[in-house]
């Protein structure tokens, strides 16, 4: 009922996005969303947020709803964990990772169990919120193994003899060092991913819109990937710095008063971010500068 009556209470050319209402998705879904120049306020608890600036509407759902309301095109797009629209086989087109909500589907089993590695796991009970995505993966390993399914505490069903083995989202492995289980394979990785209704190329409107939004989207996690650098370097430097720090295209290179000096600016990736400045010191740089960078456009 609630879903056909937002159906009826469409604005034909109004985008929606569907974001998760309380979770661990949350605050980085608004975050990303303000982050693209998004304006509106905090949605406390309300199904609907009007954009100051855009032709746009959140929509805030349980992530386990998001995947089929994006489907039937009740909303536009979503931002939801993949592990979702795995379980889920929903029909969508999955856009963009977004780079944050990491975890992985992992097999695990009590640490005092005999079962080493994910083989080990036929004729055994394995419990799990995913059976969906458990069952395939079983049938595509030849795998013959029972699936108990639970909607959550998948953690403790060793110790209460429910289960011989789990299979659940892992994010950081705390829970199951708690638990006293320990990681014997995993099924897939996941994280938050930006997804859409596979017919939203037939709404013109909607469609350019978002064609704007994802060059911006695009624009904002290059941005996090990288770094932006400045230095000072003897000239005859500028070769090996520009293997170190080739840039998005190229460095820049600008002559110092100081004869024979140039400063180069340049983009670089963050996770290579300290070893590039070791590496650039080594070749001869100094006053090497290290700034964020905000916005990308390409």
């Amino acid at each position: 009922m609630q879903k056909d009556r937002m159906m009826r209470d469409r604005n034909g050319s109004t985008l929606r996005i569907a974001v998760q209402s309380n979770g661990r998705l949350t605050s980085y879904s608004l975050d990303l969303l303000r982050g693209i120049g998004l304006e509106f306020e905090d949605y406390e608890r309300r199904l609907f947020v009007r954009c100051r600036n855009f032709d746009v509407e959140l929509l805030f759902l349980r992530d386990d709803d998001i995947p089929e309301y994006v489907s039937d095109g009740v909303t536009d797009l979503g931002i939801v964990g993949l592990n979702v629209v795995r379980e889920q086989e929903a029909d969508l087109a999955e856009m963009v990772p977004l780079g944050f909500g990491y975890c992985t589907l992992t097999l695990a089993v009590p640490k005092g169990s005999p079962v080493a590695s994910p083989p080990d796991l036929a004729g055994t009970r394995i419990a799990t919120t995913h059976p969906r995505s458990l069952q395939r993966y079983l049938a595509a390993q030849e795998i013959d193994a029972d699936i108990i399914e639970l909607h959550g505490g998948a953690e403790i069903a060793p110790s209460l003899d429910v289960a011989d083995a789990i299979c659940d989202l892992v994010s950081t492995g705390t829970t199951l060092r708690m638990h006293d289980l320990r990681r014997i394979g995993d099924v897939w990785d996941s994280q938050a991913w930006l997804v859409a209704n596979p017919d939203l190329e037939s709404e013109p409107d909607r469609a350019a819109l978002v064609r704007r939004l994802r060059a911006r989207l695009d624009g904002l996690l290059t941005a996090r990937r990288l770094k932006y650098v400045t230095l000072n370097a003897p000239a005859e430097a500028l070769p090996r710095i520009r293997e170190i720090l080739p840039g998005m295209r190229s460095p820049t290179v600008v002559p110092l008063a100081d004869t024979g000096m140039v400063a180069v600016h340049a983009a670089a990736q963050e996770e290579v971010f300290w070893e590039a400045m070791e590496r650039l010191k080594e070749a001869g740089a100094t006053e090497i500068l290290v700034l964020p960078v905000e916005k990308v456009m390409r």
